[in-house]
């Protein structure tokens, strides 16, 4: 029935793409959007709805301090259509001036999560009492406790009143932007970035955190976490690393023109290389590609090459080069995105076409290889902007690493491969 349902909403889209975009009539202002993650629980989110010198819409989401805009609809009678920025997915579904019912569809990974939006102010979460505990501080989490999956977490928050904003760091990244609240001992949190829909509930205590999180309607994790201000995650320069056996790391695949890359190409010669492990469908790899970009900009004159591997979900080649093609155009992004795999992102999959690495366990991971082809650091994961003195740590070691890499003094017999 799910195969069905999804191929009824392809079809609405399909059909939607193909008609003529009619202009809409969208009221301005201020909305209040809901996914239904599950029977019993719906995530919400605050968007506003404003029009451009041209006439056209423009969908502003907020997630804290994130504001993801959106510019691409298509109309027709009362169907409208609304696609993500970057990413696939779209919001497919039927209109008036004041709501939008529909749901919001990513074909390739199969999925979809009933959505609706009305038009007007309204918070974002329900504040049914004062907060009992101020949550305020670092948290040591566990997702999916009690499984062979089981995996840590840091929790980072900041409270005022009733409002919470932070997010979860992993060894593979961070959980978005994070906003919500604490009523009473109940802590609600969400964030729809226009790719991850990600809903947190918990009952707190002053020391404890005992709640699940949704992913989309494919997803529910059980998390227990427990205040420890000295917390930490493993190194992400530890956690990725060459296989014995290898002492470089190779690669060879797809331009959008058909041409074979690898690292032996004349672009790689003479001078260090970063290597982006990423997919288009990636928010992580979103954030960590708009730094490099603006990095890039801000260093014209230096001689550092970078090059992206996309591993994507999208089905056909085609499609994935769409994906990726979107990507540099609408980030201007200045530098080769290679297609390593697509239909799907399975990691072990991926490892099989970069077999040098120990495990591929995070999109997005960067690979710094050095002017003589020696590897000189594994990053893995990225810290974005949404883990507030993390991402300025990031930022701080990024630049001392580049000015290693790009040292005069650097020589091949003080360069050493992990």
């Amino acid at each position: 029935m799910r195969r069905i349902r999804l191929a009824m909403l392809g079809l609405l889209i399909l059909m939607a793409s193909c008609k003529k975009e009619g202009k809409g009539n969208l009221k301005i202002g201020h909305w209040l959007g809901t996914m239904e993650v599950s029977e019993s629980q719906k995530l919400p989110f605050e968007f506003t709805v404003s029009q451009n010198d041209e006439g056209g819409y423009v969908m502003k989401v907020y997630n804290a301090e994130e504001v993801v805009e959106i510019d691409e609809f298509t109309f027709d009678g009362d169907s409208i259509d609304i696609r993500m920025p970057i990413f696939e997915g779209h919001i497919v579904g039927r209109y008036t001036a004041t709501e939008i019912t529909g749901e919001f569809v990513e074909e390739s990974k199969e999925r979809s999560v009933p959505f609706k939006a009305v038009h007007g102010p309204q918070d974002r979460f329900d504040v049914e009492k004062p907060a009992d505990v101020n949550i305020s501080g670092i948290w040591e989490t566990y997702f999916k406790v009690n499984t062979e999956d089981e995996y840590p977490a840091k929790g980072i928050f900041m409270q005022n009143g009733n409002e919470v904003k932070g997010t979860f760091r992993t060894n593979t990244g961070d959980y978005r932007y994070l906003e919500g609240v604490v009523t009473g001992d109940s802590m609600k949190l969400s964030a729809f970035d226009g790719s991850h829909v990600f809903l947190f509930l918990a009952q707190v205590t002053d020391s404890t955190l005992d709640g699940k999180f949704y992913s989309g309607q494919h997803s529910i994790q059980e998390f227990l976490g427990a205040r420890n201000e000295a917390f930490e995650l493993p190194d992400s320069n530890e956690l990725t690393y060459l296989r014995e056996g290898y002492d470089k790391f190779d690669f060879t695949f797809p331009n959008s023109d058909g041409q074979m890359i690898g690292l032996d190409d004349s672009m790689f010669q003479g001078k260090p290389v970063l290597v982006q492990i990423m997919g288009t469908w990636c928010t992580n790899c979103l954030d960590e590609t708009r730094f490099y970009v603006d990095f890039i900009k801000n260093h014209p004159d230096l001689d550092v090459q970078f090059v992206g591997l996309a591993f994507e979900y999208s089905k056909t080649e085609e499609k994935a080069f769409e994906g990726i093609n979107r990507l540099k155009e609408r980030e201007e992004v200045p530098y080769p995105i290679l297609l390593a795999q697509y239909g799907t992102s399975n990691k072990q999959k991926a490892n099989e076409k970069l077999p040098m690495l120990n495990h591929i366990l995070s999109y997005p991971t960067t690979i710094y290889i050095d002017k003589f082809g020696n590897v000189k650091k594994i990053h893995t994961g990225f810290n974005g902007p949404a883990t507030g003195e993390k991402f300025i740590e990031f930022k701080e070691e990024f630049n001392k690493t580049i000015q290693e890499l790009t040292s005069s003094k650097e020589t091949e017999e003080n360069s050493e491969t992990i």
